[in-house]
């Protein structure tokens, strides 16, 4: 599928949006709708919290399995078609999801969807950075990963509008697929005239590259992992956590909404601490605030303890992926896109873990106090692990 289109290459801010726009499809709705919809699978479907968590973990095997093999495509040619490959399959995946309830067929259509969604956010991330480069505006990054945001309240918009008119749980992943496969054609329609400059030199090199001879980034890369598990108990549970409550039928909305909207500003507040300071450092104070957000969400059994978590995890999660990728690259020198494809593997083992130990965690004790507070801990590992040299 070849779209004529002027090289965009000159133009670094559309780049950035399309980025977004594959953000916001992919990760957004593609992976973390299934966060505002999950109270209403639960109560459709009668899963139990550990086959919720379950269904969670087969998304994030896919991710895990697809970033693997999207690490293979990061510096060859046949990135475009392994771009449009995911921005197909995570669309198709998501309108999907509306037509079953299969217990099997739903951890098959998240393990694809997962699968789809490291391929898009890898392959995507790699074709946009590459202009972002050569147009020298790297700050632009933020910018590409604010689509986590726009993702993030758009499906709750979306899903409550759905509500409003009686759309059963189904019809809202149904509408959620239709909004991704608009974003993704807009993505494609501008990418698609991307000229790559895939350096076939660059290729075979970073073959030889191997991140356990660079001790400060073999421990970037665990505790990125660290956070994978750290922040998905709080991503993949809070809006069940926020029902269990009970104080208002506002609060799962409000709850994920501002995840959401704390989350794209956050973006632009912690790049520019990280620039007045070291982005190392702006890591270990981002690791703080999310394991206090992360055990306060799971601890305190109130409306404003969930909010507040709410807002420390949106605040956190998505600059640190941002943070991380450029910290990887700093300490891979001159493999950086190799560095971030194992950063991204290191952090779908932790995610693929995070929600099945949860689930299981908290059908055993009744609550959600015991997984996050371990998921805190771990986040807490992380921050001692993230050094500069």
């Amino acid at each position: 599928m070849n779209i004529a289109v002027r090289d965009p290459a000159h133009k670094p801010l559309l780049v950035a949006f399309a980025g977004a726009l594959i953000i916001a499809a992919s990760m957004g709705i593609g992976r973390f709708a299934y966060t505002p919809l999950l109270p209403g699978l639960i109560e459709t479907l009668g899963w139990s919290v550990a086959r919720a968590g379950d269904v969670a973990s087969a998304n994030f095997f896919g991710y895990l399995l697809g970033a693997m093999a999207a690490a293979l495509l990061v510096h060859r040619p046949e990135r475009h078609s392994g771009l449009l490959f995911g921005l197909i399959f995570s669309a198709m995946t998501t309108l999907a999801c509306a037509l079953t309830g299969s217990f099997v067929l739903w951890l098959i259509l998240r393990f694809v969807s997962g699968f789809a969604s490291a391929f898009a956010m890898i392959l995507g991330t790699a074709v946009v950075v590459e202009v972002f480069k050569r147009q020298q505006r790297p700050q632009l990054i933020s910018t590409h990963f604010a689509g986590l945001s726009v993702g993030i309240i758009a499906s709750v918009l979306i899903i409550e509008i759905a509500k409003s008119l009686n759309y059963p749980v189904f019809a809202q992943w149904g509408v959620l697929g239709l909004v991704s496969v608009l974003m993704f054609a807009i993505a494609w329609v501008i990418l698609a005239g991307l000229k790559s400059d895939v350096d076939t030199h660059a290729t075979r090199s970073v073959r030889s590259f191997s991140p356990f001879s660079n001790m400060p980034l073999f421990r970037l890369i665990i505790a990125y992992g660290l956070m994978g598990f750290g922040y998905v108990v709080t991503a993949t549970f809070i809006v069940a956590i926020a029902r269990g409550i009970q104080t208002s039928a506002y609060l799962e909305p409000t709850t994920w909404i501002i995840v959401g909207l704390v989350g794209g500003p956050s973006l632009y507040v912690w790049q520019y601490f990280s620039n007045r300071f070291t982005v190392f450092l702006a890591l270990r104070f981002a690791y703080a605030i999310q394991a206090t957000g992360v055990v306060l969400a799971g601890v305190a059994n109130t409306s404003a303890g969930v909010l507040l978590g709410g807002a420390l995890l949106g605040g956190t999660f998505m600059a640190i992926t941002s943070m991380g990728f450029i910290a990887a690259r700093e300490l891979a020198q001159g493999y950086g896109d190799k560095a971030i494809a194992w950063m991204t593997v290191s952090f779908g083992i932790g995610q693929l873990l995070g929600p099945a130990v949860a689930g299981r965690m908290a059908d055993a004790t009744g609550s959600f106090a015991a997984p996050s507070v371990l998921a805190s801990a771990l986040l807490l590992c992380g921050l001692f692990l993230i050094k500069s040299k």
